[in-house]
């Protein structure tokens, strides 16, 4: 799994003394990503723990831990477009979902969502995406048809599909002069970003982020806050429920593309 999604997963053991707190028979569990949270009780560096208002609903809150805080900040902390502005967003899956809200909560005039599955298209459009394309109906490169779609290029875009093609389409299909394009996705390890070097003398921006730019013991405390004011609805992103015995099917959601986000429930 970890090597089908290109998950460095270097990080097995907790940072002070590179020992794991798992294990089995006798053999070690390794930790993933430094939370390892499919487990009932775990132990995770303090740097990966935030307090968050006791109040708030563990089964909502659960789903700001990576994938929609990276999208929503990426355009909320990093993007920063200006009201009226025109965004797009490449990969409609849940980052990209959460991308588009960050652009719907910032008033983006036009949010473009670019994805190669249509079928994504329709329910996108509760996320606050105004207009669709599948690079796939159009026989020049997606950039030029945003371009063109915009009269020169979108204000900012933002990539969440981790595929270096569409990396380098989000980056051309800004405007010149002041278009900021945000690279999420992680890409192959051996990819290369190729792209004429005229696109920045023209002053365009590219940037790249990592968990939305949000340090997580400071900044989630505060995006659970939004969600609990009624300014962030998350029940939206949720679409399956699973108890812990099925596992497996969460999985399965994710890779046949089938949910933006699963919960897992702990048998009681």
């Amino acid at each position: 799994m970890c090597s089908l999604l290109r998950i460095n997963t270097d990080r097995k053991v907790m940072i002070h003394d590179e020992k794991s707190r798992f294990s089995i028979k006798g053999k070690p569990i390794y930790h993933f990503l430094g939370t390892s949270t499919f487990s009932e009780y775990t132990v995770v560096h303090v740097g990966c723990v935030a307090k968050i208002n006791p109040l708030a609903p563990l089964d909502k809150v659960c789903i700001l831990s990576c994938g929609m805080s990276t999208g929503l900040g990426a355009t909320l902390n990093v993007a920063k477009p200006a009201k009226g502005s025109t965004v797009a967003v490449f990969g409609l899956g849940a980052v990209g979902l959460a991308a588009a809200e960050g652009a719907k909560i910032s008033g983006a005039s036009r949010i473009i969502g670019v994805d190669r599955n249509s079928k994504r298209f329709h329910p996108a459009k509760k996320f606050g995406v105004t207009e669709f394309v599948n690079p796939k109906d159009h026989d020049k490169p997606v950039q030029e048809v945003i371009a063109e779609m915009t009269n020169g290029g979108v204000d900012r875009s933002i990539e969440c599909t981790g595929n270096v093609d569409a990396m380098i389409s989000a980056f051309e299909c800004v405007h010149d002069g002041w278009g900021v394009a945000v690279l999420v996705g992680v890409p192959h390890k051996d990819a290369v970003f190729k792209t004429n070097p005229i696109n920045l003398l023209n002053e365009r921006t590219l940037k790249g982020t990592f968990f939305g730019n949000y340090k997580p013991r400071s900044d989630i405390p505060s995006v659970v806050e939004k969600y609990m004011n009624k300014e962030l609805e998350l029940e939206k992103f949720i679409t399956h429920e699973v108890p812990f015995s099925e596992i497996n099917k969460a999985f399965e959601y994710m890779l046949k593309r089938e949910s933006i986000r699963c919960v897992i429930r702990m048998e009681e």
